[in-house]
């Protein structure tokens, strides 16, 4: 599939498991009505509430490998053992069709890949939690999670924290309003050419 990079923007969000990504994210598409949310791919079994199609496009193993092999993918990785996560032209395209800006939520690794593949076109914002044990307790909260998928969350945030320096702007979220209502001025400013 021919992909064009430069034909709309889009913004990049990282950050390790617990960081309050998501929760950032959903605020922003909720108060700004130029975003579009990219729903990425994932070769695992839905958490929690998780929605095929809502959340994630659900894949198993073999079709994420297929779509690979098909060029269907802007980036994908495999982030654990079989373990794929990826974003789909399809979405992209979607969005930059109804001249909306494209909202990705992705690990520091992919958000990484995009701002290189989309270059200046695209925003990238690594949102960085308060200290490990900040977020060891929100990752327990969930309750979602074992012991053992918490402790693998822990050190691949460790991981993902020493790419912070790679992105446009690094969010500390450490008051959930705050953090919403800066990020939300640069996303428009961003947006506007400003």
């Amino acid at each position: 599939m021919k992909f064009d990079t430069t034909k709309g923007k889009c913004i990049i969000f990282s950050a390790p498991s617990g960081a309050g990504k998501t929760t950032i994210v959903r605020y922003l598409l909720r108060e700004i009505p130029q975003l579009e949310f990219s729903i990425s791919a994932a070769s695992r079994q839905p958490r929690g509430r998780e929605v095929d199609g809502l959340d994630y496009h659900f894949l198993s193993v073999e079709a994420f490998k297929d779509k690979i092999k098909k060029e269907e993918f802007v980036e994908w990785e495999e982030v654990y053992k079989d373990n794929f996560y990826g974003t789909l032209k399809s979405e992209v395209k979607k969005a930059w069709d109804n001249n909306k800006v494209v909202v990705f939520d992705v690990d520091a690794q992919g958000g990484i890949n995009l701002k290189r593949i989309f270059g200046n076109n695209a925003l990238s914002v690594f949102i960085k939690p308060p200290s490990l044990f900040v977020l060891e307790q929100r990752l327990k909260n969930r309750r979602t999670e074992t012991k053992q998928q918490i402790e693998m969350r822990l050190n691949k945030a460790k991981e993902e924290l020493s790419y912070a320096n790679q992105f446009d702007y690094v969010l500390l979220n450490d008051n959930l309003e705050k953090a919403c209502y800066e990020i939300k001025k640069i996303i428009l400013a961003f947006i506007n050419n400003e």
